[in-house]
């Protein structure tokens, strides 16, 4: 069943006949009595693994853990199928923007069904072998049955039966239109169909009698072949092409490097043939979309403070001396989403531009400081120690202030934490590394970056007074 198909079935479904899943004891129940297969002991057991982590908070994995566990309790009870697990609002989300409920959707266009079926499987089966998938799935097309009906044309010209006669027939199965009811100004259809126990038996189909002109009754399978086959389920098509969607969620792994491997294997592993093509969406073309973005504003940014520095001091040299915090901010950020399991996101990459710029404000107010001193005459080694014993508590207490104000969100569960934490993370992990390099690196290499000369202006605001 496809999801949308259990979404009509949710909705169908009164909300005040839903059930509440408030215990292990209710959840292996329900599990027990719908799927109607497991031992209770064992649905037990993984419902109570189930039920910790819902109570268990970790501060790192939560989500995975969970889904984990929900994921090994439904596959002991219905091994063999795959499992989606998403929120509400981030399914709707996804399949706004990119048209998938997936963050990795693959659209494979082509005329014939049965080519798109087997060539759908073949990917699943690749992308299922590629590090970091999770619920890779075809969209279905077959499983739908159908009757199908070949008329015998000997057999009815033998009986002088028109071929449309038996095709009436056959159509009485599903319900046909044979008139209108009238009540007031409205008017509703009236429609005739064989009873349940009828159309779903074939043997009764197959006895469904249809006159000939002399009044003989003559039973269907003696005018026509019937058989129930499997026919196509949906079939769906953009821009005109049959498509068949495989989708997929990333953990645990960059999206980016995610698609690079899979779509290297599947060219090497899964043969297209001739007017077969495949299209990648999802997240993965709004990452592209923002990398580009990214790859411009970061330089621009990075630009942007060199020039200001070199504004303030007209000194490259002090500039680069202050400009050395965004490295080793970058490091530390870096180190901080792989202390957490965090791959690099869009989110993390506007946290590094909100980090570089903390960072240099601290390394500005260092250096100004050194060359306020230096301006009255100080040395330039003695201007560095002064500088840092006197701007530690501000260098401090603004790294200080900024890691506490992203703590809640590095520590965040709720709704859209997986936006927010690698945000915070960067953020929190670079101020301790630049704060570290303000502090102790600065200071020790101040003078082999001063200019010769006194300062040619005192960039501190203490020197107005």
């Amino acid at each position: 069943m496809g999801v949308e198909i259990s979404d009509i079935m949710v909705m169908l479904h009164p909300p005040e006949e839903w059930t509440t899943i408030d215990s292990p004891e209710n959840l292996a129940r329900v599990m027990q009595r719908v799927l109607g297969d497991g031992e209770p002991a064992e649905l037990r057991r993984r419902a109570e693994a189930v039920f910790a982590e819902f109570e268990e908070r970790n501060l790192f994995n939560p989500k995975d853990r969970l889904v984990t566990a929900l994921d090994e309790l439904l596959n002991a009870v219905v091994p063999g199928n795959v499992f989606s697990y998403s929120q509400p609002i981030e399914l709707r989300v996804q399949e706004l923007i990119a048209g998938v409920r997936s963050e990795l959707g693959i659209s494979l266009y082509g005329d014939d069904l049965d080519v798109l079926e087997q060539k759908g499987e073949e990917i699943v089966r690749v992308l299922r072998q590629v590090r970091g998938v999770a619920e890779a799935k075809a969209q279905p097309i077959a499983g739908l049955p159908v009757l199908r009906v070949d008329v015998d044309r000997d057999e009815i010209a033998r009986y002088g039966i028109n071929a449309s006669d038996v095709l009436d027939a056959v159509g009485t199965i599903g319900g046909m239109v044979v008139g209108q009811v009238f009540e007031g100004q409205r008017r509703f259809a009236l429609q005739v169909r064989f009873p349940e126990s009828v159309r779903q038996d074939l043997e009764s189909i197959r006895r469904i009698k249809v006159a000939d002109p002399l009044g003989r009754q003559i039973p269907l399978e003696q005018l026509a072949d019937l058989e129930i086959e499997q026919g196509p389920l949906q079939v769906s098509r953009e821009n005109i092409r049959r498509r068949q969607l495989i989708e997929c969620n990333v953990r645990g792994r960059d999206v980016a490097g995610f698609v690079a491997e899979a779509q290297r294997r599947i060219a090497a592993e899964v043969e297209l043939p001739p007017g077969y093509s495949l299209h990648w969406g999802g997240q993965f073309e709004n990452l592209i979309s923002a990398s580009r973005r990214l790859a411009i504003v970061v330089p621009l940014a990075l630009g942007l403070i060199f020039l200001l520095l070199y504004s303030t001091f007209n000194s490259a040299r002090l500039a680069l001396l202050i400009y050395l915090a965004v490295p080793m901010a970058a490091i530390g950020g870096i180190v901080a989403l792989w202390l957490r399991g965090m791959p690099f996101s869009i989110s993390a990459g506007v946290g590094f531009i909100a980090l570089f710029g903390v960072a240099v404000l601290n390394g500005l107010v260092l250096v100004s400081h050194g060359e306020h001193l230096r301006s009255d005459g100080m040395e330039p080694g003695e201007a560095a120690y002064q500088a840092g014993l006197v701007r530690l508590r501000p260098v401090l207490t603004t790294a200080l202030v900024a890691s506490l104000g992203f703590l809640p969100m590095a520590t965040s569960t709720s709704a859209g934490a997986e936006v927010q934490r690698p945000l915070a993370t960067v953020v929190i992990g670079g101020l301790i590394s630049s704060t570290l390099l303000t502090l102790l690196v600065v200071p020790a290499i101040y003078h082999w970056f001063v200019p010769p000369g006194p300062p040619a202006n005192d960039p501190s605001p203490d020197r107005a007074h």
